[in-house]
């Protein structure tokens, strides 16, 4: 029995061209949108505030010194003085090896500034714990402010001073400002934030 087998052709048909999806972005895409993006930051960047972190930092760095000051007067069993340059918005911490109050030329002594922008001062703020005064310690060294660790680690006097910035100082504001003070029996600092109605202590 024979089966006649028909081979039934299809017409060519012409190939069609499949579109594929690209990878990635193109040189020119990706300039055009970093152009974007460095027009919105440079909008946004007035908007933002950097003033409450770096007033932390410097709050945390001028109470850290103090602390550095106080351990030292305990270990070396002298007096240490801190004195307040609001000029120069920077902190004397000065080893007076003779307890005499005097810095003589073989006694060490250095500065530390405070962070660019940041000032002694509390604007717009009310008067706190350290009282009215940018830095409320009575005591002075080379005509500047300054306060006493003594061996005990004991302060000479209770007293505090303020920080704030150099834009919010000028305006009048508020909002912007620490304090930090320190107990005379104890010689340990305190750091207090305003916020708005109240000063509130940090840590």
């Amino acid at each position: 029995m024979e089966h006649n087998s028909t081979v039934v052709r299809r017409p060519n048909r012409p190939l069609r061209h499949i579109a594929t999806s690209r990878g990635g972005f193109s040189l020119a895409e990706m300039l055009i949108v970093l152009v974007i993006f460095g027009i919105l930051a440079a909008m946004a960047a007035p908007r933002i505030s950097l003033s409450p972190a770096k007033l932390r930092s410097a709050s945390t760095m001028a109470g850290s010194t103090l602390l550095a000051a106080q351990r030292a007067a305990i270990a070396r069993q002298h007096n240490v003085v801190i004195s307040f340059d609001t000029t120069e918005r920077r902190l004397r911490i000065h080893y007076d090896q003779n307890n005499d109050g005097q810095i003589q030329s073989a006694e060490h002594s250095y500065w530390q500034p405070l962070p660019d922008g940041v000032v002694f001062g509390r604007a717009g703020a009310p008067a706190g714990r350290a009282g009215s005064a940018a830095i409320s310690f009575r005591g002075r060294e080379a005509g500047l402010p300054a306060a006493t660790f003594l061996r005990s680690g004991s302060m000479s006097e209770e007293g505090g001073f303020y920080l704030t910035t150099a834009v919010d100082r000028n305006k009048g504001y508020s909002a912007n400002v620490r304090m930090v003070t320190v107990d005379r029996a104890t010689g340990r600092p305190t750091w207090q934030r305003y916020e708005g109605s109240t000063w509130k202590t940090e840590f």
